[in-house]
Order: structure tokens, then sequence, then C-alpha cells
């Protein structure tokens, strides 16, 4: 995926110019060191374990300490908070941030490129997953997890209806009708108007691409052909009554699950913990199966989280010290899938096996879901880019989502108001947009 970097380069040119801002903290963490007192680096958050992997670090480190603030997730205000933090110059030394918003915070300047420092783990990350975190040729994060796609399912509703589980798409529609056949009231599956993020892992699994580049310019194809047959299948499935269409965890979409009405959930690996932590009475009932596809196995990312160093950190070694001890040692992942709320899936893929050892699995009858998350994970569609503007993009989808459930507006429609409003957003910040 190297070859966008050249690109980027051209429409990234403006954040190097605060590059060089990295370069203040070394004289503020010697005096800190000199004190004889730890360095202290705040860190804002919200991922699953995150207080249990702070835990760990601050037991087993007596130069730096790390002062957490979980705030909440990034869409949810997160990073309207990081923006202001920024802007007001008092934003933590280290941020949570995830893949799509990435582009946007650098583009902000609101992240330090942190190339130099971490090339001696650049190696450690497989090519398709640390191009996400690189734009112009720099590195501005570590990556933390990654997002396979996978689908949940009610293992004993699907054996006492003999529903098979789904391979392909068509599969999965064929599912759906014997689900609601099965229990009038039952579907396989939600739609959620909420979440844009399901359709853009939807979309890259099928093959688009909402972003490239081309020369110093974007390439912006939010309603390509694959992100169209995406957007009709599930406007099908949506007018044909054989999805529920609910917020992304709401109360009404839990408790679906709690009244057995809902035998599935299509999601990524973090998922699994999440219907763990939040179904317990429901053990041994689901299972994990692989994303249905459209012919050939593949799988989108659906989030995942990287770690930054904000512009303004005086303590930038402690806090790259800190990031990498965050996303690659064993003791950082042991702690975060012991808690017992996390099934996250290391980016760093000689992690995988820690993972697999401290998840415990007996939710789901002990079956081996990193055996199946590292498959969908090699089956992940390379050459997907996220934009430089996706909180925007984000939002835009989300305004016009939210019409769906009532017929107000498609979700092939969507697409065309999204496409016209992410290029006008990229236009307004003064970057080039490529002629479609």
């Amino acid at each position: 995926m190297g070859h966008k970097s050249a690109g980027i380069a051209g429409v990234l040119a403006a954040v190097s110019l605060f590059a060089a801002a990295c370069g203040g903290g070394e004289q503020a963490q010697q005096q800190a060191g000199q004190a004889g007192k730890p360095v202290q680096v705040t860190f804002w958050g919200w991922a699953k374990g995150t207080q249990e992997v702070v835990d760990a670090f601050n037991k087993t480190h007596k130069d730096v300490q790390i002062t957490y603030e979980e705030i909440p997730s990034g869409n949810a205000g997160g990073y309207a908070k990081f923006s202001n933090a920024v802007k007001a110059g008092n934003a933590p030394d280290v941020m949570s941030v995830e893949y799509p918003q990435l582009p946007d915070f650098v583009n902000q300047g609101a992240l330090q490129d942190l190339s130099p420092e971490v090339a001696d783990v650049k190696s450690a990350y497989p090519a398709s997953v640390f191009s996400l975190v690189e734009l112009g040729g720099k590195a501005w994060a570590l990556p933390m997890d990654a997002a396979p796609q996978v689908f949940f399912y009610r293992k004993d509703l699907f054996d006492k209806h003999a529903i098979e589980v789904p391979k392909t798409w068509d599969d999965f529609r064929k599912a759906a009708e014997k689900v609601k056949k099965a229990d009038g009231e039952a579907r396989i599956a939600t739609f959620f108007p909420d979440d844009p993020s399901v359709l853009a892992a939807l979309s890259w699994q099928a093959g688009g691409r909402w972003f490239g580049t081309e020369g110093d310019a974007w390439k912006v194809t939010i309603n390509d052909a694959p992100t169209k047959k995406v957007a009709d299948y599930w406007q099908s499935l949506v007018k044909d009554d054989l999805v529920k269409v609910q917020p992304s965890f709401s109360q009404e979409w839990n408790a679906a699950f709690e009244d057995d009405t809902l035998w599935g959930y299509v999601g990524a690996n973090w998922g699994a913990g999440v219907m763990k932590g939040n179904h317990a009475g429901q053990a041994g009932k689901w299972a994990i199966a692989p994303v249905p596809h459209w012919g050939t196995p593949a799988s989108g990312m659906l989030g995942g989280t990287t770690f930054g160093v904000s512009k303004g950190s005086k303590n930038t070694k402690a806090a790259v010290e800190v990031i990498k001890w965050l996303t690659g040692s064993k003791e950082a992942w042991t702690a975060r899938l012991s808690s017992g709320t996390s099934s996250g899936f290391p980016a760093v893929a000689d992690l995988v096996p820690v993972a697999a050892k401290s998840f415990d699995a007996g939710f789901y009858k002990d079956q081996d879901i990193y055996a199946l998350f590292s498959e969908a994970y090699r089956s992940i569609q390379p050459g997907w880019t996220w934009g430089p503007s996706m909180v925007q993009t984000l939002t835009a989808f989300k305004d016009a989502l939210g019409k769906v459930g009532a017929g107000q507006t498609t979700i092939p429609a969507v697409l065309d108001t999204v496409q016209t409003a992410t290029v006008e957003e990229i236009k307004g910040r003064g970057l080039n947009v490529a002629q479609q």
C-alpha cells in the first residue's frame, strides 16, 4: 500500500511544518528526571481494559508513570474534547485515535510525527496495517489493534431451526428469511442507522475504495460500485423487514438479544468481549463465524485504535515509551484481555497467541475464536485509505442514515449525499480534490 504515500505527501505538505514542534519536550523531561520524580505522561482513551493496562504499566515502571483519564468514545464526544484541548494548549501527551480519524487529526496539526521514534518497531506490523498510520511517508501513531469483521450468531437457535450459518451474502439473506419464518418477532441482525463505520467496513470488504490520491489531490469515491452494491443489498433487507433498524449498543438493541428476538450481529472481533459482558446469561448459546462474503472470503476493518502523541506534549520521549509498551508488550495485552471486558486483536502479529491465552472464551463454549480472528485478519482487503475529513464524513453519514428507518431516504441515496458533502468539506479545507 506504499504507493499512495507520494500523493499524500503533496496533500499533507503543510503538516510537516509543525513536526518541528516535537523537539521541545526533551529539556522539560530532563528537568523532571533531575528532580528525581517520575515523568508523568497524561493519557486519554476509552478502550475496554485500559485501566488494567495502565495499572500494569505503573507497577512495572519507575521513571515514567501514566496518568489516565477515561473519556467518552471518540464519536460520543472524545474527539471533540481532544480537538478543543489541542486548541487550548492542554492536550494529553498520549491520545487514542481510531484509524479513520487519524488523517483528520494530522491535518489539524494535532499530532507529532513519530517516524524516527517508531522506526525500530515498524517491522513488527503487517505493512497493510502500518500504512494506515502513515501519511506523507511519516508515521503519526502506533497501531494498537486490528479489527477484522466477523459474524456472531445464536448457535442454539440456528441448530434448533436447522438454519445453516451463512457463508455468502446470498446465504445471509436466505438465513434471514428462515429466522423470520421460525419466529415472526426475530431477526438475523441489525442495520445501525447511527454507525456508518459498519457501512464503511462492509464497503471495504466488498472491494470499495472511498478515498485515494491522484498526484497532489484527494480522490473521493464514496458512491463507488462496490459500495452501491452493499447499499442496495442492505436497503433490500431493511425494505423487506429482514433486519432490525436500531441504534448500535442501544437499550433496545441489547433487549432484543435478551428476549431472543435478535439471533445475530455483524460486527468485529472486539464484539466478542462486548457480547460476553452484556449477555452473560446466554453463555454457551453464541458462536462466531467468518463474516459472509461476496464470493471469495474477505473482511474489512471495523474500528481499531492507534495511539498518537499530541503536538504540544513536553514529554515526547516518555510518551513514545508508553505507546510502544501499550501496543507492543505481552504484559499490556495480558492485562487488557485478562480484564474480561476486551477481546482485542493485537496489530502486532506475534502477540496474537498472548491474546488468545488471556481471553476466557467460555462464553463461546471455548471456541478457538482467535484462530477465527486471525483468519479474518489475513483476509482483510488491502488498499483501503481513510480520507482527511472522516469526522465530518461520518457525521454527514449519521445525519442522513438516521432517516432510513422512517423511509425518508434510502441507503444508496445517502451515499450520493455524503459524497457531495465530503468533496465540499475537503475543498473547504483548502485541499485539492481530483475530478471524478
